[in-house]
């Protein structure tokens, strides 16, 4: 590769990296042909981009970027380097975690990851990227927290009616104690008085007869 190509070559991944602010640094050393072309189409399909390229040439073109940025990455620059760029953070973890398990093996191993800013140096990050929250996922549960009280509202407004119908019941032995009652009242209410019944007493004295 001549001067004009490694140049090209440059070019090409400082485009890649100012476009994606999340990419993986993987080890795909002992990887076969055809396992290589299973990963790439794994990437392809999750929308993630690989590429394969020296670590000279990466380590230019991420110095020409911003030096200091990307520092911590540089370590990580040896044996066989392929890049994955994406634009979620975690989906080239799970990549590379379905892939192992799929081939039985430990290939690839990350070596680095760049998200957002945040640098993940080392194989045993792996399983904690996997786990990441994505930004819709983030949102999502975000709405799930502001909808459940509205749920709890909504839950208790519906069962109002049931337990309206379920306390009726109740209510009508005691209506119709109370309709009963109230004849007796008024009976009792239009009684005379014993008193007042009694006819009134004549004190008057009769006259002595002549």
């Amino acid at each position: 590769m001549n001067r004009e190509e490694k140049q090209e070559v440059i070019e090409a991944l400082k485009d890649k990296f100012s476009q994606y602010s999340n990419f993986y640094i993987t080890d795909t050393e002992s990887l076969s042909v055809d396992q290589v072309n299973v990963l790439r189409r794994n990437c392809f399909n999750k929308k993630v981009e690989m590429r394969v390229a020296k670590n000279t040439l990466v380590k230019k073109a991420l110095e020409s970027l911003d030096s200091e940025k990307y520092s911590g990455v540089y370590d990580s620059l040896h044996k066989v380097t392929a890049l994955m760029f994406s634009e979620s953070p975690k989906d080239p973890a799970v990549i590379i975690s379905s892939f192992r398990k799929e081939q039985n093996g430990e290939k690839p191993e990350l070596k680095a990851a760049f998200l957002n800013g945040d640098i993940f140096v080392g194989d045993n990050q792996l399983i904690n990227l996997t786990k990441i929250k994505t930004k819709n996922e983030l949102i999502g549960d975000v709405i799930g927290l502001l909808m459940s009280p509205i749920q709890r509202v909504i839950g208790a407004l519906q069962n109002k009616p049931e337990e309206a119908e379920a306390k009726a019941p109740e209510a009508a032995p005691k209506a119709k104690a109370e309709n009963a009652e109230a004849p007796k009242a008024e009976a009792s209410a239009e009684a005379p008085k014993a008193d007042e019944a009694k006819p009134e007493s004549d004190n008057s004295q009769k006259e002595p007869e002549a």
